[in-house]
Protein backbone atom coordinates (compact mmCIF):
# COMPACT_ATOMS: atom_id res chain seq x y z
CA UNK A 1 0.00 0.00 0.00
CA UNK A 2 2.70 2.22 1.02
CA UNK A 3 4.60 1.94 -2.24
CA UNK A 4 1.29 2.55 -3.91
CA UNK A 5 0.76 5.60 -2.70
CA UNK A 6 4.58 6.89 -3.60
CA UNK A 7 3.62 6.44 -7.23
CA UNK A 8 0.78 7.95 -7.39
CA UNK A 9 2.70 10.60 -5.76
CA UNK A 10 5.03 10.55 -8.49
CA UNK A 11 2.64 10.55 -11.18
CA UNK A 12 0.50 13.78 -9.78
CA UNK A 13 3.80 15.64 -9.94
CA UNK A 14 4.94 14.49 -12.83
CA UNK A 15 1.53 15.58 -14.48
CA UNK A 16 1.67 19.08 -12.86
CA UNK A 17 5.67 19.64 -13.85
CA UNK A 18 4.81 18.29 -17.86
CA UNK A 19 2.81 21.64 -18.48
CA UNK A 20 5.88 24.45 -17.04
CA UNK A 21 8.24 22.28 -18.84
CA UNK A 22 6.55 22.87 -21.81
CA UNK A 23 5.74 26.68 -21.04
CA UNK A 24 9.97 27.18 -20.49
CA UNK A 25 10.84 25.75 -23.61
CA UNK A 26 8.56 27.43 -25.65
CA UNK A 27 9.60 30.94 -24.20
CA UNK A 28 13.18 29.58 -24.61
CA UNK A 29 12.22 29.26 -28.34
CA UNK A 30 10.53 32.49 -28.75
CA UNK A 31 13.21 34.03 -27.39
CA UNK A 32 15.55 32.48 -29.89
CA UNK A 33 13.08 33.26 -32.72
CA UNK A 34 13.08 36.89 -31.73
CA UNK A 35 17.03 36.95 -31.65
CA UNK A 36 17.19 35.59 -35.13
CA UNK A 37 14.87 38.82 -36.18
CA UNK A 38 16.60 41.44 -34.81
CA UNK A 39 18.04 44.05 -36.91
CA UNK A 40 19.81 46.73 -35.50
CA UNK A 41 19.12 50.47 -36.63
CA UNK A 42 20.41 51.44 -40.04
CA UNK A 43 23.77 53.76 -39.57
CA UNK A 44 23.30 56.45 -41.72
CA UNK A 45 27.03 57.92 -42.86
CA UNK A 46 25.08 61.53 -42.99
CA UNK A 47 22.29 62.32 -40.71
CA UNK A 48 20.48 65.45 -39.41
CA UNK A 49 20.33 66.66 -35.88
CA UNK A 50 18.59 69.37 -34.49
CA UNK A 51 19.20 71.68 -31.80
CA UNK A 52 16.98 74.13 -29.75
CA UNK A 53 18.78 77.41 -31.33
CA UNK A 54 20.05 76.18 -34.69
CA UNK A 55 17.39 73.60 -35.94
CA UNK A 56 18.32 71.09 -38.21
CA UNK A 57 21.92 70.37 -39.39
CA UNK A 58 24.23 67.92 -40.57
CA UNK A 59 26.29 65.15 -38.44
CA UNK A 60 28.62 62.23 -39.68
CA UNK A 61 27.37 58.71 -38.82
CA UNK A 62 28.51 59.36 -35.42
CA UNK A 63 26.61 62.82 -34.37
CA UNK A 64 29.88 65.04 -35.06
CA UNK A 65 28.59 68.57 -36.67
CA UNK A 66 29.50 69.27 -40.45
CA UNK A 67 30.25 72.72 -41.12
CA UNK A 68 30.34 74.91 -44.11
CA UNK A 69 33.41 77.66 -44.65
CA UNK A 70 32.34 80.80 -46.56
CA UNK A 71 34.94 80.99 -48.56
CA UNK A 72 34.65 78.23 -50.25
CA UNK A 73 33.00 80.21 -52.99
CA UNK A 74 33.29 77.71 -55.93
CA UNK A 75 33.09 73.96 -54.88
CA UNK A 76 36.64 73.89 -53.67
CA UNK A 77 38.09 73.94 -50.67
CA UNK A 78 40.23 76.60 -49.77
CA UNK A 79 41.33 75.65 -46.03
CA UNK A 80 44.84 74.83 -46.36
CA UNK A 81 47.78 74.74 -43.86
CA UNK A 82 47.05 76.14 -40.19
CA UNK A 83 43.06 76.04 -41.34
CA UNK A 84 43.00 72.24 -42.05
CA UNK A 85 43.98 71.59 -38.49
CA UNK A 86 41.19 73.30 -37.02
CA UNK A 87 38.91 72.73 -39.71
CA UNK A 88 39.54 68.54 -40.82
CA UNK A 89 37.78 67.66 -44.03
CA UNK A 90 34.80 65.26 -44.17
CA UNK A 91 34.57 62.48 -46.74
CA UNK A 92 31.98 59.46 -46.99
CA UNK A 93 33.33 57.36 -49.61
CA UNK A 94 31.14 55.59 -52.19
CA UNK A 95 28.17 57.65 -50.21
CA UNK A 96 24.54 56.71 -51.92
CA UNK A 97 21.44 57.20 -51.50
CA UNK A 98 20.50 54.76 -48.99
CA UNK A 99 23.70 56.07 -46.55
CA UNK A 100 21.66 59.29 -46.11
CA UNK A 101 18.98 59.82 -43.30
CA UNK A 102 15.69 61.37 -43.69
CA UNK A 103 15.35 64.48 -44.94
CA UNK A 104 18.64 64.64 -47.23
CA UNK A 105 18.63 63.74 -51.21
CA UNK A 106 21.37 62.02 -52.59
CA UNK A 107 21.37 64.91 -55.42
CA UNK A 108 22.35 67.36 -53.07
CA UNK A 109 26.05 65.40 -52.29
CA UNK A 110 28.90 65.44 -54.06
CA UNK A 111 32.75 65.07 -54.37
CA UNK A 112 35.97 66.48 -54.82
CA UNK A 113 39.66 66.71 -54.60
CA UNK A 114 41.68 68.94 -52.54
CA UNK A 115 45.05 70.72 -53.88
CA UNK A 116 46.66 67.95 -51.19
CA UNK A 117 44.81 65.34 -53.14
CA UNK A 118 42.57 63.90 -50.64
CA UNK A 119 38.79 63.38 -51.18
CA UNK A 120 35.89 65.42 -49.84
CA UNK A 121 32.39 65.21 -49.55
CA UNK A 122 30.19 68.75 -50.67
CA UNK A 123 26.15 69.26 -49.46
CA UNK A 124 24.88 71.89 -52.00
CA UNK A 125 28.08 72.57 -53.88
CA UNK A 126 29.68 73.26 -50.22
CA UNK A 127 32.33 71.10 -48.77
CA UNK A 128 31.89 70.04 -45.48
CA UNK A 129 34.67 69.54 -42.47
CA UNK A 130 34.73 68.83 -38.93
CA UNK A 131 35.73 71.70 -36.23
CA UNK A 132 38.79 70.24 -33.86
CA UNK A 133 39.99 72.82 -31.81
CA UNK A 134 43.30 72.30 -30.15
CA UNK A 135 43.40 70.86 -26.53
CA UNK A 136 47.36 70.49 -24.90
CA UNK A 137 48.28 71.63 -27.99
CA UNK A 138 46.41 69.22 -30.14
CA UNK A 139 43.65 69.10 -32.72
CA UNK A 140 40.57 67.14 -31.59
CA UNK A 141 37.48 66.98 -33.67
CA UNK A 142 34.86 68.35 -31.32
CA UNK A 143 32.56 65.15 -29.76
CA UNK A 144 29.06 64.27 -31.00
CA UNK A 145 26.28 66.62 -30.32
CA UNK A 146 28.33 69.87 -29.86
CA UNK A 147 28.22 72.75 -32.51
CA UNK A 148 31.32 75.00 -31.34
CA UNK A 149 32.28 76.05 -34.60
CA UNK A 150 29.40 77.60 -35.66
CA UNK A 151 30.10 81.38 -36.71
CA UNK A 152 33.96 81.21 -35.60
CA UNK A 153 35.44 83.90 -37.35
CA UNK A 154 32.21 84.93 -38.91
CA UNK A 155 32.69 82.44 -41.92
CA UNK A 156 32.38 79.39 -40.44
CA UNK A 157 29.09 77.78 -39.99
CA UNK A 158 27.04 74.30 -39.62
CA UNK A 159 25.65 72.68 -42.68
CA UNK A 160 21.91 73.07 -42.66
CA UNK A 161 19.44 71.57 -45.31
CA UNK A 162 17.07 74.50 -45.26
CA UNK A 163 19.86 77.73 -45.52
CA UNK A 164 17.63 80.09 -47.93
CA UNK A 165 20.09 83.06 -47.07
CA UNK A 166 24.02 82.21 -46.76
CA UNK A 167 27.11 84.03 -46.67
CA UNK A 168 30.04 83.90 -49.37
CA UNK A 169 33.22 85.37 -48.77
CA UNK A 170 35.39 85.99 -52.40
CA UNK A 171 36.66 88.27 -54.83
CA UNK A 172 34.25 89.93 -56.62
CA UNK A 173 34.49 89.60 -60.67
CA UNK A 174 32.31 91.62 -62.97
CA UNK A 175 31.12 90.96 -66.27
CA UNK A 176 33.58 92.99 -67.47
CA UNK A 177 36.44 90.61 -66.36
CA UNK A 178 37.55 93.22 -64.02
CA UNK A 179 37.89 92.75 -60.06
CA UNK A 180 36.00 94.77 -57.28
CA UNK A 181 35.47 95.16 -53.78
CA UNK A 182 33.01 97.57 -52.36
CA UNK A 183 32.22 100.27 -49.16
CA UNK A 184 28.98 100.57 -46.98
CA UNK A 185 29.89 103.46 -45.20
CA UNK A 186 28.89 107.02 -45.84
CA UNK A 187 26.27 106.52 -49.09
CA UNK A 188 22.58 105.07 -49.79
CA UNK A 189 24.13 101.59 -51.46
CA UNK A 190 27.94 100.44 -51.80
CA UNK A 191 30.46 102.16 -53.66
CA UNK A 192 32.50 100.01 -55.81
CA UNK A 193 36.47 100.74 -56.43
CA UNK A 194 38.34 98.44 -59.09
CA UNK A 195 40.66 96.30 -56.53
CA UNK A 196 41.99 93.15 -55.39
CA UNK A 197 40.42 91.81 -52.02
CA UNK A 198 37.75 89.62 -50.74
CA UNK A 199 34.02 90.59 -49.88
CA UNK A 200 31.70 89.22 -47.82
CA UNK A 201 28.17 89.03 -49.31
CA UNK A 202 25.00 87.09 -49.39
CA UNK A 203 24.07 84.02 -51.98
CA UNK A 204 21.05 81.67 -52.04
CA UNK A 205 21.52 77.62 -50.44
CA UNK A 206 23.53 76.80 -53.30
CA UNK A 207 26.14 79.95 -53.12
CA UNK A 208 24.64 81.73 -56.37
CA UNK A 209 24.76 85.98 -55.76
CA UNK A 210 21.63 88.43 -54.48
CA UNK A 211 21.59 91.54 -55.82
CA UNK A 212 19.64 94.21 -54.76
CA UNK A 213 18.82 97.29 -57.37
CA UNK A 214 19.53 100.82 -56.49
CA UNK A 215 16.92 102.84 -57.53
CA UNK A 216 14.35 100.35 -55.16
CA UNK A 217 12.67 101.46 -51.96
CA UNK A 218 11.47 100.06 -49.03
CA UNK A 219 10.26 96.96 -49.65
CA UNK A 220 9.18 97.86 -53.40
CA UNK A 221 10.58 96.24 -56.36
CA UNK A 222 10.96 98.83 -59.52
CA UNK A 223 12.74 96.12 -61.60
CA UNK A 224 10.06 93.61 -62.15
CA UNK A 225 7.70 93.50 -64.97
CA UNK A 226 4.40 92.51 -64.65
CA UNK A 227 4.08 91.24 -68.66
CA UNK A 228 8.04 91.56 -70.26
CA UNK A 229 9.21 88.26 -69.57
CA UNK A 230 12.33 88.98 -71.03
CA UNK A 231 13.54 91.58 -68.83
CA UNK A 232 12.51 89.84 -65.68
CA UNK A 233 15.26 86.57 -66.97
CA UNK A 234 17.61 89.26 -67.07
CA UNK A 235 17.46 89.87 -63.05
CA UNK A 236 14.82 87.35 -61.84
CA UNK A 237 13.54 87.70 -58.30
CA UNK A 238 14.55 86.20 -55.46
CA UNK A 239 11.80 84.35 -55.08
CA UNK A 240 11.31 82.63 -51.68
CA UNK A 241 8.85 82.57 -48.66
CA UNK A 242 11.12 81.13 -45.92
CA UNK A 243 14.03 82.82 -43.60
CA UNK A 244 16.46 80.62 -42.55
CA UNK A 245 19.83 82.52 -41.95
CA UNK A 246 23.67 81.83 -40.31
CA UNK A 247 23.39 82.83 -36.36
CA UNK A 248 25.59 85.15 -37.43
CA UNK A 249 22.79 87.77 -39.10
CA UNK A 250 19.97 88.63 -37.79
CA UNK A 251 16.93 87.32 -39.31
CA UNK A 252 14.78 90.01 -38.26
CA UNK A 253 16.10 92.08 -41.12
CA UNK A 254 14.72 89.82 -43.64
CA UNK A 255 10.88 90.31 -44.69
CA UNK A 256 9.05 88.83 -48.30
CA UNK A 257 6.83 91.21 -50.42
CA UNK A 258 4.62 90.18 -53.11
CA UNK A 259 5.53 90.54 -56.78
CA UNK A 260 2.53 90.32 -59.00
CA UNK A 261 1.71 87.44 -57.14
CA UNK A 262 5.19 85.79 -56.35
CA UNK A 263 7.11 85.98 -52.89
CA UNK A 264 10.62 88.07 -52.92
CA UNK A 265 12.63 87.64 -50.21
CA UNK A 266 14.12 91.45 -48.93
CA UNK A 267 17.10 92.50 -46.94
CA UNK A 268 16.37 95.62 -44.76
CA UNK A 269 13.88 96.35 -47.08
CA UNK A 270 16.04 95.66 -50.23
CA UNK A 271 14.21 92.91 -52.52
CA UNK A 272 16.50 90.18 -53.71
CA UNK A 273 17.50 89.25 -57.32
CA UNK A 274 19.67 87.39 -59.12
CA UNK A 275 21.49 88.26 -62.40
CA UNK A 276 21.01 85.97 -65.40
CA UNK A 277 23.73 86.05 -67.13
CA UNK A 278 25.31 84.65 -63.86
CA UNK A 279 23.14 81.17 -64.77
CA UNK A 280 22.94 79.91 -61.21
CA UNK A 281 26.39 79.10 -60.82
CA UNK A 282 28.40 78.95 -57.53
CA UNK A 283 30.44 81.66 -57.36
CA UNK A 284 29.58 84.24 -60.33
CA UNK A 285 29.32 87.59 -59.69
CA UNK A 286 29.06 89.40 -63.08
CA UNK A 287 26.43 91.31 -61.82
CA UNK A 288 28.11 94.10 -60.04
CA UNK A 289 29.20 95.47 -63.14
CA UNK A 290 26.48 95.86 -65.03
CA UNK A 291 25.19 97.91 -66.49
CA UNK A 292 28.07 99.73 -64.55
CA UNK A 293 29.67 99.16 -60.76
CA UNK A 294 26.80 99.96 -58.00
CA UNK A 295 23.82 99.30 -59.76
CA UNK A 296 23.22 96.28 -59.04
CA UNK A 297 25.28 95.65 -55.91
CA UNK A 298 25.71 92.20 -54.25
CA UNK A 299 23.88 92.42 -51.28
CA UNK A 300 25.90 92.20 -47.77
CA UNK A 301 25.23 92.44 -44.12
CA UNK A 302 26.00 96.40 -44.13
CA UNK A 303 23.56 97.51 -46.63
CA UNK A 304 21.92 100.69 -45.10
CA UNK A 305 17.90 100.45 -45.03
CA UNK A 306 16.51 100.70 -48.52
CA UNK A 307 15.08 104.27 -48.38
CA UNK A 308 11.61 104.72 -48.08
CA UNK A 309 8.97 105.32 -50.65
Amino acid sequence: MYTLIINIKRAAIKSCLQPITLLFFAVVLLSCHHKDDYTPPKTYMVQLQNNATLGSYLTDKDGRTLYFFASDSATVNTCAGNCALLWPIFNAPGISATDLGAGLNFSDFGQITTAAGSQQTTYKGRPLYYYAPASAGVNTPEAAGLTGGEAFGGVWFVAKPDYTIMLTRAQLVGKDTKKYTFDTTGTPTPTYTESNGKSVYFTDAKGVALYIFKPDKQNKNTYTSATDAGKNAVWPIYEMDKIVVPSSLDKSLFGVIDVFGKKQLTYKGWPLYYFGEDAMVMGATKGVSVPGPGVWPVATRGLRPAPVQ
